[in-house]
């Protein structure tokens, strides 16, 4: 059996006939920049994730850096994120001039630490954005009491937590400001670059909106030095299609992490624990293993893919060198590095793939 980590060209044609008829609907209509198909997606959006505005973003990075700008966030300023997140997280900061103050995730859920977090505030810190890595929620209320004891921003990155929840809110309706990535493999994926920031404040929309158009409103009337990171008229057509399937994609997700969680117990793999009233996403199903060169070789000789998230933490990374970090600096992050592994994970997945995933592993864990 050939079982793939991602298949995105499934979906396209399991709906075929709603994706062409959005790419009609956008071609014949003559308006290709900040029409209504953005408008539309965005109202939809915001709707699903329980806050009053969404902002469409031309991808999830610049959905991060952008709310960090317009909160003024920059030079000799902090901001806490997490030691281990997809370097994405880093680079929005530093885009700014601000630093990126790493913090060691918490070793049963992977996320960023609430309880290390206080002891690296100082007075240059302004925000913290805290990850709901592979598609689990941080724990947000702590992070909320310390942000509202410094009076901090919270951004959350929820790229990979389109439809999670904590407690009985969704990612995306927990913190100050929340920025999305819809790049192709996410659940709520495009057919190219997208993203988009989700926020209660009207200020901060009314801004963002402007710094995504060259700090502009009114054509030719610019009050910020802004950019150009509109999403897509054509992306957002095609996203208003899969919104509509998430919650269904989600669930089988669902299902397929609860036989992932079932086949692995009391084996020698460490699977990720979920806090009770936290509903992942499950954007990427992780096992943590000290053999992974060994079981990654050996699924992948019986023909199931899996990817490595993430091999090189960004503190170890060669763009981040000026910051001096060694080898060892954050062991937790650094050890995840080297064992984590992620299994194929997706609605393209069969009950009979599942089976054969869950067969294999078992099979791998005899033998390590």
């Amino acid at each position: 059996m050939n079982i793939q980590f991602l298949d995105l060209k499934t979906t396209y044609l399991e709906y075929k006939e709603e994706f062409d008829s959005a790419y009609q609907r956008v071609m014949n209509s003559g308006w290709y920049i900040l029409g209504e198909e953005v408008e539309r997606f965005e109202e939809e959006f915001a709707r699903y994730c329980g806050t009053k505005y969404c902002i469409g973003i031309g991808n999830g990075l610049e959905a991060l850096y952008l709310v960090l700008k317009a909160w003024d966030i920059g030079e000799n300023d902090e901001v806490i994120v997490p030691a281990n997140t997809f370097i994405a997280t880093w680079l929005a900061v530093t885009a700014t001039g601000a630093k990126p103050i790493p913090i060691e995730p918490n070793k049963q859920t992977f996320n960023i630490d609430p309880e290390k977090i206080e002891e690296k505030i100082t007075p240059k810190t302004k925000a913290i954005i805290p990850v709901h890595l592979y598609g689990q929620t941080a724990d947000m209320s702590k992070i909320t009491d310390i942000a509202n004891k410094y009076n901090l921003y919270i951004l959350e990155d929820a790229a990979q937590a389109q439809g999670a929840y904590y407690y009985e809110k969704k990612a995306g309706n927990l913190g100050d400001a929340a920025a999305f990535s819809f790049y192709p493999g996410k659940n709520l994926g495009a057919f190219g670059d997208a993203g988009a920031v989700t926020t209660n404040d009207f200020e901060l929309m009314e801004k963002l909106r402007k710094l995504r158009s060259y700090g502009s409103q009114i054509k030719y009337i610019h009050e910020f030095k802004g950019t150009n990171s509109r999403l897509d008229e054509l992306q957002a057509a095609f996203l208003r299609v899969k919104l509509s399937k998430l919650d269904s994609w989600n669930k089988r997700r669902q299902e397929i992490a609860e036989k992932y969680i079932h086949a692995l117990k009391d084996t020698k793999y460490m699977g990720p624990i979920i806090p009770e009233n936290f509903i992942p996403s499950w954007h990427l199903f992780v096992i943590k293993t000290k053999n992974r060169e060994y079981v990654q070789k050996k699924l992948q000789e019986f023909g199931v893919s899996t990817l490595v998230h993430y091999p090189v933490p960004p503190h170890l990374a060669q763009a981040y060198e000026d910051l001096n970090y060694d080898s060892g600096a954050y062991p937790i992050t650094e050890e995840l590095s080297r064992e984590i592994l992620s299994l194929p994970m997706g609605p393209h997945l069969t009950e009979e793939m599942v089976d054969y995933v869950c067969e294999i592993l078992l099979r791998i864990n005899q033998e390590i």
